[in-house]
């Protein structure tokens, strides 16, 4: 039987009080980036419920953290592009 409480993005987002379908995480995404220097906790668009979640995965190192690092990546992307232009 598949588990549907697996480690996902979209179940992140849920977590998150965030909408979570293919096309609500693309446009959160894109509509969210951070400079490099601003951490993923440190977003100013996180409530202090969802910024303690963020890190509690972090500090657990649990297996949400590998989606909390995903979506790090994602958010930082316009970043990352900018540093290799």
């Amino acid at each position: 039987m598949l588990n549907h409480n697996t480690p996902s993005l979209a179940l992140l987002f849920s977590q998150l009080g965030l909408a979570n379908s293919p096309a609500a995480i693309e446009l959160y995404v894109r509509t969210h980036q951070l400079p490099s220097h601003i951490s993923l906790h440190d977003a100013p668009f996180w409530n202090k419920s969802q910024r303690a979640l963020l890190i509690s995965h972090l500090v657990q190192d649990d297996d949400w953290a590998i989606w909390v690092d995903e979506l790090n990546q994602q958010l930082h992307m316009d970043a990352y592009k900018a540093q290799t232009a």
